[in-house]
């Protein structure tokens, strides 16, 4: 979840919109009880904002207490969680997964409580899409989201209208940065572009021909990036005018001046997402619901938007951010990666990606 780490450079995500009045909206303190709650998110500036921002407004709103628990990135996680829960402890009781390691942790039984929506009136304000359900009901509520998206020099080149304006070499030879790595999200967006999405990603015929597809961009390439740091540096020299890279970083670094703007062509941008879930052997689900309930709020998801930069899962009309607000962490349309697919094949993925790169 380097994504999520990515948050240190969230330098802006401490703007306008405060405390106070998302606890303001978001109800009156109940009367206050020796209520507890241990929830685990990623560490760092990420964990260091909920801290600030959101567990106090969630205490004030509800009298709960929060104990935060640093977890690492949600696959490191599932396994030691799934350890906690075989020895019967519960190092924390909402843990913070991405859908992957989500529907991982359903294959896998019984590590995760199913919840009661009726508890968690909220969560009406969420595509359904954003509330996990597996054979046993609800067991994961959307809690934020993040984009990764299409990028351009806007002193180079007009603003694409579609992804496959990337595939002119009249315009983009040699100039374009993507991610190397497979599971980055381009293969979800050449599926959406040129074939049925997700779908096509589903058997390995489909694979193989958004792969060739992916292949002939390559004369477009300037750079195949493994780390973000060498795409913003190339962005900032520019050694490419084009590519794929994080919404929100690349807009911060367009308020700071350099060359450098984010699109929503027609076909959309990649939308990844974490859920708030429940240990199975937690004991906690009464409050869990009531912090589920508090972070789908819109109020709730604003407040996140603002100081840590994540993407609300409700409609922007929901809440009081500002147009400018909005658009430094969401947009549409969005493409919805194929988790299934690189769960089910991901040898079989990794392994052509990194021979089309290779030329084989």
């Amino acid at each position: 979840m380097t994504r999520m780490n990515r948050r240190t450079l969230l330098k802006s995500a401490a703007g306008a919109g405060g405390l106070a009045a998302a606890s303001a909206v978001i109800g009156t303190p109940l009367i206050a009880q020796d209520r507890s709650l241990k929830i685990g998110s990623y560490g760092g500036y990420f964990e260091n904002s909920f801290k600030e921002f959101v567990y106090p407004a969630f205490t004030e709103a509800t009298g709960i207490a929060v104990e935060s628990v640093t977890q690492p990135n949600s696959t490191d996680w599932l396994v030691t969680m799934t350890q906690a829960t075989k020895a019967g402890n519960v190092p924390a009781d909402v843990s913070l997964y991405g859908r992957d390691s989500l529907i991982k942790a359903s294959r896998i039984g019984g590590l995760l409580a199913p919840l009661d929506k009726s508890k968690m009136a909220a969560t009406s304000n969420l595509d359904p899409y954003f509330v996990f359900e597996d054979s046993t009901g609800p067991i994961g509520v959307g809690a934020m989201s993040w984009f990764s998206a299409m990028v351009i020099n806007p002193g180079e080149v007009e603003a694409p209208a579609s992804w496959t304006e990337f595939w002119d070499s009249s315009t983009y030879e040699a100039s374009l940065g993507l991610s190397k790595n497979y599971n980055s999200q381009f293969l979800d967006i050449v599926a959406a572009t040129y074939f049925d999405g997700a779908e096509t990603l589903s058997t390995k015929d489909g694979i193989m021909a958004v792969i060739e597809k992916a292949a002939e961009i390559k004369p477009n390439v300037a750079l195949w990036w493994s780390a973000e740091s060498q795409m913003e540096q190339a962005m900032k020299n520019g050694d490419v005018i084009g590519g794929q890279y994080y919404l929100d970083v690349a807009n911060l670094m367009a308020a700071d001046g350099f060359p450098i703007k984010p699109i929503f062509p027609k076909e959309g941008n990649p939308q990844d997402y974490g859920s708030w879930c429940l240990s199975a052997i937690s004991d906690k689900g009464d409050e869990a619901a009531a912090f589920m309930d508090f972070s789908s709020d819109p109020a709730t998801q604003a407040l996140m938007s603002r100081k840590i930069g994540t993407a609300p899962l409700v409609a922007q009309s929901m809440t009081d951010l500002t147009d400018e607000e909005f658009a430094m962490v969401s947009g549409a349309p969005s493409i919805k990666p194929a988790y299934e697919a690189y769960l089910d094949n991901e040898t079989f993925i990794k392994e052509n990606w990194d021979k089309m790169l290779a030329g084989a």
